[in-house]
């Protein structure tokens, strides 16, 4: 798996509707690896709509993009997430929802996170030996986003300022958008993708997911949550 720069574990859905609509809807099937063609929302230019989210596939982060530490190798790293994996329980959520979030809309848990910000927790902290130390232009990076004192330490710490008590889990599916014009796609997308949202809610298993060259992530494989 020499040809991925970046690997990263997620959540993403199983085959299905859901899947199905994300991998249209964003222009990218993270499962296949291919691109797909834009679901025809009237009154939506979807592509431009998720040119930023696009190269992620649907998902939902648990452990943010990370390149190999040196000394360790993409077998040991499948390995060590197989069994992390294999010890942490399925979590389950009353369901998902679509909101205005940071200013992009996504899809975000209901009902008590407890217990997925704690899966979340355990993923990253047992894997975080794989990862390479940020760069300082990575993190240059993360602080234009204006940190706090506990992000500014979990970003030195973890390499990545939105974890454990900082994390939330949430499904992107678009770019940046103002106020009004997040409320407009909102009503568009909502009647569309509502219907084919789990209710509860379960994560049964996790992806370990890589980025190409060209910034795309494909899935490589999915462990089930069997502790």
């Amino acid at each position: 798996m020499t040809h991925f720069k970046r690997f990263a574990i997620y959540y993403a859905p199983n085959p299905g509707p859901f899947a199905d609509f994300g991998a249209s809807w964003l222009g990218w099937d993270l499962t296949a690896g291919t691109p797909v063609a834009h679901a025809r929302v009237e009154g939506l230019d979807v592509a431009a709509l998720t040119e930023t989210p696009r190269k992620y596939g649907l998902h939902g982060t648990v452990k943010p993009p990370f390149r190999l530490a040196d000394g360790t190798d993409f077998d040991g790293l499948s390995a060590a997430a197989e069994s992390l994996c294999a010890g942490q329980a399925p979590v389950v959520q009353d369901g998902l929802a679509l909101t205005r979030l940071g200013g992009f809309l996504a899809l975000t848990v209901t009902g008590d996170t407890a217990a997925l910000v704690d899966l979340a927790a355990a993923i990253v902290r047992g894997l975080d030996g794989f990862r390479a130390p940020a760069s300082e232009e990575e993190l240059a990076r993360r602080r234009k986003a204006n940190l706090s004192t506990r992000q500014e330490a979990l970003l030195l710490q973890w390499g990545y300022p939105y974890v454990m008590e900082e994390f939330r889990f949430h499904i992107t599916l678009t770019g940046k958008l103002g106020k009004d014009r997040a409320e407009t796609v909102r009503q568009r997308l909502d009647p569309l993708v509502a219907p084919l949202l789990p209710a509860p809610f379960a994560i049964n298993d996790l992806c370990l997911v890589g980025e190409d060259d060209d910034g795309m992530f494909h899935l490589i494989h999915r462990y089930a949550l069997s502790g």
